[in-house]
């Protein structure tokens, strides 16, 4: 593939391959770069935190034992490699880096949220990135370059099914596959056809059913995405050493738009808006960039959760209802969040997977506990059985009047009736962190030292703080990694 033929440039794949290829970072705008940076102190924050869940710590044991060159006097491993997992300090190679920090930034569901025809999370591909500028040696500015590249490309992909590939059974994790390849083959300064190659390498693979998150959930649900970052960055080097992958991956023969062009959704075949993919693309400090388009967690959850807990959050401090006082709690959400948020397995979570894309769980703990923090997610606090009852006093019904909304908006209207008959109503359109009424770094900085400040110390999250937000002059990434191991 050392040349693009004519009928090669018709393919999607090559346009994406060739603009990531071209932009440099003189090329991005002012706000596009603070908004990276302002996504990688959340993204870290939420690894600090993520760090501490009992899937990543699985994970880190494995890749320790994994390792080839483990340190055998303490059975676990040090490692020798050239890029560094969070918080451990493990040094690895970079694809396993990748994976391991990308984990840790998604495992508490507490990362970055985007919504359209699908939903993502474009924080959960950075560590690809972020390992192949540690282990290349690579400046803070190549960072935020391929940050702001898997953020674009990962969020156009979400805008352009007709539906989303969510509708029919698909997990987001697919999509995923398609955009991390392009942001490691910028970091690794790879040709156009070796992008090419790396995306048809990755996504060929990386093919997720939606059934990660449906039903009963399981240490799964926060690693199919990492695991696509995962893919990017190892794809990426593949392609850089030769290896090839199918061009045609998006919209050729049995690629991504035909295999669910045979999928029938209300009548209808599923489509994909080809070129609502590369039109416009940013090439300019003038360009519109989508980063900015993203929005952050301000609670825990599954993000469609976050208007319904705002608006009941809301209705409960301004009437000052007392858990014991509530006779229902009708919350009206749009079609896909009542189907995600409230099936059956929801009403009776026993993991923390479950519990946060349960709404009656998070409904009844923000009641009572008068906060959703990661404190409610605590095994101890799922398992509680004294919250079942009000449980059971949440209705998630489905409001057709917002579905024509979304995903413009995220409307919800949480309605709390109490034990005297009186009800009271709150209807919240745009949840906090939403880029309309966006989190600022203050506001961030208190998220982050929450998620950090017992794993790495305050003092260090203020030193992490300054650094993050300085990394567009870090000439390479080593005072990072410093700054993200625990003393």
């Amino acid at each position: 593939m050392s040349h693009i033929s004519t009928e090669s440039k018709r393919l999607l794949s090559y346009t994406v391959a060739e603009w990531a290829c071209s932009l440099k970072y003189e090329h991005l705008s002012p706000e596009a770069i603070q908004a990276a940076k302002l996504f990688w102190f959340d993204s870290i924050g939420c690894a600090l935190g993520g760090s501490q869940q009992e899937d990543a710590k699985i994970l880190l044991k494995h890749y320790r034992s994994m390792s080839a060159t483990a340190d055998s006097s303490d059975g676990e491993g040090a490692g020798k490699g050239k890029a560094t997992a969070f918080v451990s300090g493990f040094k690895t190679n970079p694809v396993d880096a990748a994976f391991l920090n990308g984990h840790m930034i998604r495992a508490m569901d507490y990362n970055d949220i985007y919504w359209k025809a699908d939903p993502c999370h474009p924080s959960d591909l950075i560590g690809a990135p972020l390992a192949l500028c540690e282990s290349e040696g690579l400046s803070g500015q190549d960072l935020i370059l391929a940050t702001i590249i898997a953020y674009e490309i990962e969020m156009r992909l979400c805008e352009i099914g007709r539906p989303g590939v969510r509708e029919y059974g698909w997990h987001h994790a697919t999509l995923s596959a398609f955009a991390a390849p392009v942001a490691a083959g910028r970091v690794l300064n790879l040709t156009p056809a070796q992008i090419v190659s790396a995306v048809g390498i990755s996504a060929a693979r990386t093919f997720c059913p939606g059934a990660v998150t449906a039903g009963k959930l399981t240490n799964m649900k926060n690693t199919v995405d990492p695991w696509a970052g995962r893919m990017g960055a190892e794809s990426a080097l593949l392609a850089r050493e030769g290896f090839s992958g199918p061009e045609h991956i998006i919209d050729g023969k049995e690629g991504l738009f035909a295999v669910f062009r045979h999928v029938q959704y209300k009548g209808q075949p599923a489509a994909f808006d080809g070129e609502g993919l590369v039109k416009d693309l940013p090439t300019s400090p003038e360009s519109h960039y989508r980063i900015l388009d993203c929005g952050m967690k301000s609670f825990p959850t599954e993000a469609l959760s976050h208007a319904p807990l705002t608006a009941m959050m809301k209705t409960v401090k301004e009437h000052n209802i007392k858990a014991d006082e509530v006779k229902e709690i009708k919350v009206e959400v749009i079609a896909r969040a009542a189907d995600i948020l409230g099936d059956p397995h929801k009403y009776r979570p026993d993991s923390k997977e479950t519990a946060d894309h349960s709404l009656p769980y998070c409904m009844a703990a923000g009641l009572v506990d008068g906060m959703v923090t990661p404190l409610q997610f605590k095994e101890e606090r799922v398992l509680d059985k004294a919250l079942i009852p009000i449980m059971d006093k949440v209705k998630v019904v489905p409001n057709e009047e917002f579905e024509a909304l979304f995903p413009k908006f995220q409307p919800s209207r949480v309605t709390i009736t109490t034990n005297n008959g009186k009800s009271h109503s709150t209807r919240v359109d745009v949840p906090k962190g939403d880029p309309r009424d966006p989190m600022t770094e203050d506001e961030i900085a208190v998220k982050f030292t929450a998620l950090g400040g017992d794993v790495i110390g305050k003092d260090q999250c203020k030193k992490l703080q300054k650094f993050i937000m300085s990394i567009d002059t870090a000439k390479n990434l080593g005072g990072l990694f410093e700054l993200t191991t625990a003393r």
